[in-house]
């Protein structure tokens, strides 16, 4: 793996509820870099929360939004980057993520999502009559995609920053010291 790639970001993929918040944060304490989740920024920069962007914009303006995020923090370097867990749907974020550093996802299992989705008001898309139905679509439908541009892939419903460095280490190597 080259020296110019070990300089780049980490990215967290993986369904809502996956723990890519909860993980990034930890993950970029341990290594010294910084930590952005990509939902957050969103509504930095427009003021308003998900739900809003959604009811006004609808979907696709959000996934607009999304994009030129991702876009914006793929040009920075040692940032842990908690993505949107729709952000694999866009082919350019795919291509962005993967070419600028290491991708890590986080597979929970899809009952274990459900659990710590289901109250959540500020998930958009489970805001139907059937939450668990959309969570099956989703991972089915974003499933591959993740797995598409993942250079580590972890699974389980009890992953930890613990469970996560020692295989990021052995993915990426030296020089990083984790």
């Amino acid at each position: 793996m080259s020296s110019e790639r070990n300089k780049q970001n980490i990215y967290l993929v993986g369904l809502m509820g996956a723990g890519k918040t909860t993980i990034g944060k930890a993950l970029a304490k341990r290594l010294g870099y910084v930590f952005v989740d990509s939902d957050h920024e969103i509504e930095a920069r427009t003021g308003v929360k998900l739900p809003t962007i959604f009811e006004i914009e609808g979907e696709d303006g959000f996934r607009r939004r999304e994009a030129q995020v991702i876009a914006d923090m793929t040009t920075l370097a040692h940032h842990v980057v908690a993505t949107g867990g729709g952000a694999v749907l866009k082919s350019e974020n795919r291509e962005n993520l993967r070419g600028s550093g290491i991708v890590v996802y986080l597979d929970v299992p899809l009952f274990t999502l459900f659990e710590r989705t289901r109250h959540d008001k500020n998930r958009p898309l489970l805001q139907v009559s059937d939450p668990l139905r959309k969570m099956q679509e989703l991972h089915a439908q974003r499933d591959p995609l993740y797995r598409s541009i993942a250079d580590l892939v972890v699974s389980g419903s009890r992953i930890t920053v613990q469970t996560v460095l020692p295989l990021l280490k052995k993915e990426i190597g030296e020089p990083w010291i984790l």
